[in-house]
């Protein structure tokens, strides 16, 4: 092979290596551009101010109460995704939950909210598919489950400030373990929004937990709610 061949053979070699590279950094961009945004979605029972007609008294105060996972009804391809994004240059970017499904997240939170009652609740969050004949074998008195019929977040970022938006829509039921029967059934909704000139997961979290709050303490305002809670019990001791 002459010089000149061996030249050029070892320069298509150098170029082809090259390329890769520039293919191999192309497909590292692309995949960093196609970023997600996750968000610590909880409900915080610290601050809660419960009404004196929920608290448990000295007659329900150990009575167990078990929490089930709630079941996502919405219309959407991905129940993870709880929001989106909207970029200044209009590209959309997913929300998702950092730690936990969004239906658990909502149990988890009526958990929380009725240990600050003063309630005894069952540790493990069960499933059930709200139907009186399905209902789970519990050692507790009273289950709760429910549907989240609507939870959608949306920040629109922008200039001079970004807008953050989020509505939560969920049906919760209440159910007598020992009578396997359904006694109450309510829909609760919220919303939170807010403009701020600066942008944070923090701050979508914050947006998104508010609703989530607001959503957990209206189910429990009405007095009618605590009456049947106390009537079951009352019913079964």
């Amino acid at each position: 092979m002459k010089i000149r061949d061996l030249f050029l053979s070892k320069k298509k070699r150098i170029w082809m290596i090259m390329l890769g590279l520039m293919i191999f950094g192309a497909g590292i961009t692309g995949c960093a551009n196609a970023k997600l945004y996750s968000i610590d979605m909880r409900y915080d029972a610290f601050d809660a101010l419960i009404p004196p007609y929920l608290k448990a008294d000295d007659k329900i105060r150990d009575t167990i109460i078990t929490l089930t996972e709630f079941t996502d009804t919405r219309k959407v391809d991905d129940r993870m995704v709880i929001g989106r994004v909207v970029e200044k240059d209009g590209m959309k970017v997913l929300v998702l939950p950092k730690y936990t499904k969004p239906t658990r997240a909502v149990a988890a939170g009526i958990k929380e909210y009725l240990v600050k009652a003063g309630y005894k609740v069952d540790g493990k969050i069960e499933q059930w598919d709200l139907k009186e004949d399905t209902m789970p074998k519990v050692n507790s008195k009273i289950i709760i489950g429910g549907n989240i019929e609507d939870l959608d977040f949306t920040c629109r970022r922008g200039f001079p400030t970004d807008t953050y938006k989020t509505n939560i829509k969920l049906s919760i039921i209440f159910a007598d373990t020992v009578k396997k029967q359904i006694f109450y059934k309510s829909t609760v909704e919220s919303n939170s929004q807010l403009e701020h000139i600066f942008f944070s997961e923090e701050r979508m979290a914050d947006q998104v937990n508010i609703a989530l709050s607001v959503a957990v303490e209206k189910a429990f305002e009405d007095r009618i709610v605590a009456q049947k809670i106390k009537e079951a019990i009352a019913g079964q001791n």
